[in-house]
Parts: structure tokens; sequence; C-alpha cells
């Protein structure tokens, strides 16, 4: 069984077994924007960058989605479907603040939350375990509690994340999707391939070309059926078409990664304006561990082409370091695994990760981006044995530089060529940078 509950429906089914909530919040940017805004209520709000060049959306309001706007397209197209729209530059600490509230509230009801973007969190509130109430109830009062923040979310409820997640997605904004223990299957059924992560619009295609539309058909499909499309993974996705989902809540102890990346206005061409943008890039990096306390031993790399396609590389490092005098070098290296002469590239990122005791598990830095295909693979070599700063090499340079642009701003100092890059930024801030 499962139901689409209003805020006033009764709560009198007894829940049986692991409850999971996927807690999605609405429109959050916009949402944001609207509420420190309140002449922007009721009209349609997108946020995104410059629609006169390569910005694209990063949500829009339900106002705005109304004219077909949504996250993800380019500005231009946004701009033509909604003419009227209000835009606004996105502010990323002012999103992390609210999220930051959102998730006290979340942790309030569990300790088990993962925290799985900016405005998305799964919470296990099973019965019996750390909640001794039912999970509707849980879900309610969340929904409660954040929309006295001035903002709403949407909520699934089911026995596992994969589940629980199309459930938050069938009702929006502030729906409140249930989907009781043994009715999963038949909550899927019915529902395209794509409505479960993980299935992309080529493996969509390939199962298509098998007879494969609906959940349904997939969790009754034969296994060598689905293995030339998923290879080892074939069982473990028909599973989650049924509805079995094991998979835990995933506890964040730390930091991960440190990361700054940038989408440019017109298409990087020569290996030196792409060295150019690992240079800002890194600076900036560099500049946030110091910050932070951190230092990382896994140098990575990521450039996005102009067809949209992503490439990434990493190596590690025999120790780890905060110094972008040691890992700019080698990130630049590593343009000429994933770069050739003539590829125009749109986005560069850098990034450090590994700030556990070496010889643990190494993390991929870039794994949480949302809906990007990979067009190569990632790589690993060894580097230098020696750091410079273990070598004498003083901070008093980095250290002054810092303190400048704290006070002044990132631009304040700057490597002589990325000036050529000024004209080629869109103007967007870098929402994909990690922590």
């Amino acid at each position: 069984m499962f139901m689409i509950l209003d805020r006033d429906t009764s709560m009198g089914v007894s829940w049986q077994g692991r409850a999971v909530l996927l807690v999605d919040l609405d429109a959050f940017f916009a949402s944001v924007e609207q509420l420190d805004h309140p002449e922007w209520r009721g009209k349609p709000v997108i946020v995104g960058g410059r629609a006169d060049s390569r910005g694209v959306v990063s949500t829009a309001s339900y106002e705005a989605r109304a004219y077909g706007v949504h996250s993800a397209m380019p500005s231009k197209t946004a701009e033509r479907l909604c003419p009227d729209a209000i835009w606004a530059r996105p502010r990323f600490d002012r999103y992390r603040e609210l999220s930051q509230e959102v998730m006290s509230i979340l942790g309030d009801e569990s300790p088990l939350l993962e925290q799985v973007s900016i405005d998305e969190a799964f919470l296990d509130v099973s019965p019996g375990r750390y909640a001794n109430e039912s999970p509707i109830s849980i879900a309610s009062r969340i929904q409660e509690r954040v929309s006295k923040l001035g903002i709403t979310c949407s909520v699934g409820v089911a026995s596992g994340k994969s589940v629980a997640k199309i459930a938050s997605e069938l009702d929006k904004p502030r729906g409140l999707t249930v989907v009781y223990p043994g009715s999963e299957a038949k909550f899927l059924a019915p529902m395209n391939v794509r409505a479960m992560s993980g299935i992309g619009e080529k493996s969509a295609d390939r199962l298509r070309t098998r007879g494969i539309l609906t959940l349904g058909d997939l969790a009754d499909a034969p296994l060598d059926l689905l293995k030339p499309i998923f290879g080892i993974n074939a069982e473990r996705v028909r599973d989650k078409a049924r509805g079995i989902d094991p998979s835990p809540i995933v506890v964040e102890t730390g930091v991960k990664s440190v990361s700054n990346e940038r989408t440019f206005a017109e298409d990087l061409l020569t290996r030196d304006e792409i060295e150019a943008a690992v240079d800002y890039m890194g600076t900036m990096v560099g500049r946030r561990l110091r910050h932070k306390g951190l230092a990382g031993h896994t140098v990575t790399l990521k450039l996005r082409y102009a067809d949209l396609s992503r490439r990434t590389a990493q190596r590690s490092i025999g120790y780890q370091t905060d110094d972008e005098r040691v890992f700019i070098p080698i990130a630049k290296e590593l343009i000429s695994q994933i770069w050739h002469p003539g590829d125009s590239v749109r986005l560069v990122g850098v990034g450090i990760s590994g700030f556990e005791e070496e010889g643990e598990t190494q993390l991929d830095l870039f794994s949480t981006v949302k809906d990007e295909t990979s067009a190569g693979s990632e790589t690993e070599d060894s580097a230098a044995d020696v750091p410079p700063e273990q070598a004498g090499h003083s901070r008093d340079l980095l250290n002054a530089a810092d303190r400048i642009r704290d006070r002044f701003g990132d631009g304040a100092l700057t490597f002589g060529r990325q000036l050529k890059l000024k004209n080629k930024s869109t103007g967007t801030p870098d929402k994909n940078a990690t922590e």
C-alpha cells in the first residue's frame, strides 16, 4: 500500500520494519530568494548565471517551472521561455546557512542522517531504533518545522533509500508520499525506468530495444538480458526495480574533499588557457585547505567538454599537502591524460582529497556530481616523494597571499596569464565546489 498524504491525513496504519525518509527541499535556491525578497513571492524566479553567456539555471521557482524552465537548462533558453522571470545570482553561503538549519532539524529526529546534497538527505527513523513513533508522524513534524524557516520540503517514506527517493519526487511541493513495506514493487511497476537513479538515457535506450520500458518490466527481466547493459550490477539494479534496497544510511564523519570548478562562457581551446584555469582553481583550493586546517594526498583534475562529456584524472603523492605550489604542477601534468589539442573545454575543476592517513581508501573527489556522463577513466600514478614544505620552503608568501584575498577577494591576486580568462567567465559562482 502506498499513498500521497496531505497534512491532515490520519496516520493510524502501523509501520513494521525499516523506515527511511528522503527529505528534499522544494526549489531550494529559488525558495530562499523568495524568502529573502518577499516581493518576489508568487512570481517566477530563476537562480542561475548570466543569460547572455553560457550560464545555466541552478533552480527555478514553481512559478517559473510552469513555463517549462528547469534546472541545468541553458539560461538563454530559460529567458526565452519565461521572459518576465526575476533572475537571481546564486548565493551559496546563504543556501548553506539555511541547509545547515534543516539538517539540524533532521538530526533532532535520528542520528542516522546522510546528507546527499545541499537540499537532500536520507534519515533512518525505523521504529524502535532511535524513534518511538510512526515514521509518518516524524515526516510531518519535519515538514512543519522546516516550514517555520520560511521554506518547504517534500518527503518520501519507504523501507529503503531508492524507493524513498522516488516517492519524494512524486508530489511537489510539500508532498508526503508513503510507500508501506510490502508494496514497493507495486508502487514502482508502472513507472518509466528513468525514474530510478542510476539509469541514464543511454541505458534506458538499450532497455527499450529489449522491450523493457517500465520498472515492472525491469523487475521481471532475466539477468541474462540485463548483464550486457549493467554488467556485474545487473542483479542489484533488478532488485532495486523490485523495491529491494538494503543499502545503509552512510553517516558522514568528516570532510572528504575540497575542490573548485568553473564553467567558462567561451570554450578554452589551448593548453595555455587550460593551465591558466588550473592556476586559478588550484589557488582557491589551496586557500580553502589552509583555512580548514586540511591537507590531502590525492590530486584530481576534471574537464568537461563542449559536448558535455566529462573526464577526470587522479594522481596520489607520497605525503599530504595544502600547498598549491605542490599540487598545481601535478594537476597540470594530468592535462595530457584527458585532453588533446583540438578539444574544446567548457569546465575546469581542481580538487584535493585523501585527508585520511595514507594507505586508507582514497576517495573519488567528484563522485557526488549528478547526471554527468564520463567520457574517460580515472588514472592514478605516483609522484614526488619529498614535499617542498619539508625541504624548508617558506610559507610566509602563501600566508600573506591568503590574508590579501581574505580582505579583498579571490581576484585580488592572480597569475598574469589568468587575465586572459577574465572575459570567458560565465559570472556564475562555483556551485560544485565540494567539502
